[in-house]
């Protein structure tokens, strides 16, 4: 796996190992053996260390994550790489991330291919860097900057790692020979600067500069258990020797390997990568091209979709039906982009560059000359059939027909139609501009080269597009809709929203149920109970005294002069126990472990169904979809992979138990549940089963 030549007395190592070169104890023993080749050699001066393929190294194997150390250890190869007699240059010739960078900050000196790209996202497998990447990164370009880089986890390209001065050079010609004549210049100096070594970037300014992201960081990512490791190892840096930092960060490393929300963390990376493997769609299949979009609605959600194409550089016509709501959506869209600009994360001159890209146009006949049309109107099938109708009559053949429904049946949208075959839901989730993910909905006579095309798109879009069949809400909104009744039946049965709301966001989520109502509208969910001909006493109640949430200034909460925080207001309470009171219902309390089970174990239920009935293709699909549609919390690893460490022949048994209370057959658990609970199953034990 490690391929070694000497030319002009440079010895060239290449790791040989595909798909992504990932530090096996095989590429490990190469290494370290041709380190000991170049040392005993009296003809080699300098070694250089690249790789085959397309990546320098991706990182650690992470399959002998939890198994014995083979020799050479990771630590111990970084070591030899660093003492090494002579000078040791990687030549970074593709991505090199994770452990793959810890190797180059382990050499003498670094060169990279103009398309290379460096990162240390362990913090997204919930861990940290393990060898020495916590304290040789903010050596060579600060605390500060090195925190930030390995919070968010996100690579940086070559000329910006020149310009930080993790790079030394960029290769604008050959890797290999720029490298090999930097390797030789540095033995004829007798040149071995060692990261470890470096204190200039390690100051006073520095130091406050990384304990002001600290306090941001822990606002945002407290829940995190490798960012307050990762937090401890980078301010070792300043009150530490280098071994002594380095001997933390292990620590931490080894401790995190085997914490729950570690190994969540790394079911989520893995979840997320298989999204992209779709039953019956072959890797062949090409995606058609996409030179220009449009838009038919220009509300919230669809200036937002167009803010997507827009800034993933797709020209975009956005379509609604009078002049004056164009230009209230064109509006909002430049104030979104200037409320970016204001924020300092887009330039005046980005953001123009990004508006040419949206042309507001009144008519669907604007949209003859797109390649793909979102419609975003609302949920009305009447409407959406007579705008698709249209749509098949002015665009052109194999321009991609797509809907942005919440819910509804894409197969009856398809049939409005002479083109089904053309016809898929897009799913994007509000605000549509920030949401990852993409609910990419294939219904029954979608191509496959369609819903190439959607995921395709929908990756240039930097979203996670997920595919899932049709059924009513799909996937994340079928299980919502479980939530939400269970929710409601708490209020009726004794809870109130603020004990409600609670016990949610100390399970994880960012917001209760009933806060996110109040700020989505208590209108909307109103108006789709009266287009189904459902009842929710207390929501009901709620929208009929006017109380519709954070815009009327009241709804769960009250909201003193435009508050975004609301309180609690006993003028709802009383409400929710004058309808417990007409429904005949006794009040009693919850503890929060018991609204948790009620919340959830019926969701968990409903995505025991979406199995069996193959809506989703594996619950690695629902939890993603979870994850990044609804703020399930990462570190729980979404609600199929917590139901399987909580116990699905629990959650079996309490469903039985609340069928049995509320007489509500539909808690019952799903045979697919009821099948593994009995058989001291799993979830994850399903693999390609059904």
């Amino acid at each position: 796996m490690v391929r070694t030549a000497v030319n002009e007395g440079v010895l060239v190592a290449t790791i040989d190992n595909p798909p992504v070169n990932a530090l096996s104890a095989d590429v490990r023993r190469g290494l370290v053996e041709a380190l000991r080749n170049a040392a005993a050699d009296p003809q080699v001066s300098a070694l250089v260390i690249t790789s085959s393929g397309k990546t320098f190294i991706a990182g650690a194997d992470i399959s002998e994550f939890g198994k014995p150390p083979q020799s050479p250890t990771f630590p111990e190869l970084i070591q030899a790489l660093e003492e090494s007699p002579k000078p040791v240059v990687a030549a970074i010739n593709g991505a090199a991330l994770g452990g793959g960078l810890e190797v180059a900050l382990a050499c003498h000196a670094r060169v990279a291919a103009p398309g290379a790209k460096l990162g240390l996202p362990e913090v997204k497998l919930g861990l940290i860097p393990g060898a020495g990447g916590t304290q040789r990164l903010p050596r060579l370009i600060g605390a500060a900057t090195a925190f930030r880089m390995m919070r968010d986890g996100e690579p940086v390209g070559a000329a910006a790692a020149r310009d930080l001065g993790i790079v030394d050079i960029v290769a604008d010609s050959d890797l290999l020979v720029t490298a090999s004549m930097h390797a030789r210049e540095m033995a004829r100096n007798g040149s071995r600067p060692a990261a470890r070594d470096r204190r200039d970037r390690i100051t006073e300014e520095d130091r406050a500069a990384f304990e002001a992201l600290v306090k941001e960081t822990a606002r945002q990512m407290k829940e995190m258990p490798n960012v307050a490791a990762l937090v401890e190892t980078v301010r070792a840096v300043f009150d530490r020797a280098f071994d002594d930092g380095v001997a933390l960060e292990r620590e931490h490393f080894l401790r995190l390997i085997e914490d729950d929300r570690s190994k969540a963390l790394r079911y989520v990376f893995f979840a997320e990568r298989e999204t992209s493997r779709v039953p019956g769609l072959s890797k062949d299949t090409q995606a058609r091209p996409l030179r220009r979009a449009a838009v038919v609605g220009a509300g919230t959600m669809g200036g937002g979709i167009a803010i997507c194409f827009a800034n993933a550089g797709i020209p975009v016509t956005l379509i609604e039906t009078s002049e004056e709501a164009l230009a209230r959506g064109i509006a909002r869209i430049e104030q979104t982009y200037d409320a970016s600009v204001r924020r300092g994360t887009l330039s005046p001159e980005e953001k123009q560059r990004r508006l040419g890209l949206i042309a507001g146009r009144a008519g669907l006949e604007a949209a003859a000359d797109a390649d793909i049309v979102v419609e975003a109107v609302f949920e009305d099938m009447a409407v959406k059939t007579s705008i698709f109708g249209d749509l098949d009559r002015i665009t052109a053949p194999g321009a991609i027909l797509a809907t942005n429904t919440s819910y509804l049946d894409v197969n009856e949208i398809a049939a409005a139609t002479r083109r089904p075959e053309d016809v898929i839901g897009l799913h994007f989730f509000s605000p549509a501009n920030v949401m990852r993910l993409l609910e990419v909905v294939r219904a029954e006579r979608t191509s496959s080269e369609v819903v190439a095309t959607a995921l395709s798109l929908g990756r240039a879009l930097g979203k996670i597009p997920v595919v899932v069949g049709v059924c009513f809400g799909f996937v994340g909104n079928r299980m919502l809709s479980k939530r939400t009744v269970a929710a409601e039946r708490l209020l009726t049965a004794g809870a109130l929203p603020h004990e409600v709301d609670a016990a949610v966001t100390d399970f994880g989520f960012r917001m209760g149920p009933f806060a996110m109502a109040d700020l989505a509208g208590l209108d909307i969910g109103w108006r789709t109970r009266k287009s189904l001909g459902q009842k929710a006493p207390v929501a009901d109640a709620l929208c009929e005294a006017n109380r519709l949430g954070q815009k009327a200034g009241k709804g769960y909460y009250v909201y003193p002069e435009g508050a975004r925080s609301g309180e609690r207001d006993p003028e709802v309470e009383r409400l929710i126990e004058k309808v417990s009171s007409e429904l005949g219902i006794k009040r009693r309390s919850f503890t929060p472990d018991e609204i948790v089970e009620r919340l959830l174990y019926p969701m968990v239920n409903e995505g025991a169904r979406i199995l069996d009935e193959g809506i989703a293709a594996r619950t690695g699909d629902i939890d993603v979809i979870w994850l990044n549609g609804y703020g399930w919390p990462a570190w729980r690893g979404g609600p199929m992979y917590w139901a399987d460490q909580v116990g699905l022949a629990k959650i079996a048994d309490r469903l039985e138990a609340f069928a049995a209370e509320t007489g509500d057959d539909s808690l019952r658990p799903a045979p697919l549940l009821r099948r593994l609970a009995d058989e001291g199953r799993t979830f994850a034990s399903l693999g390609g089963e059904r």
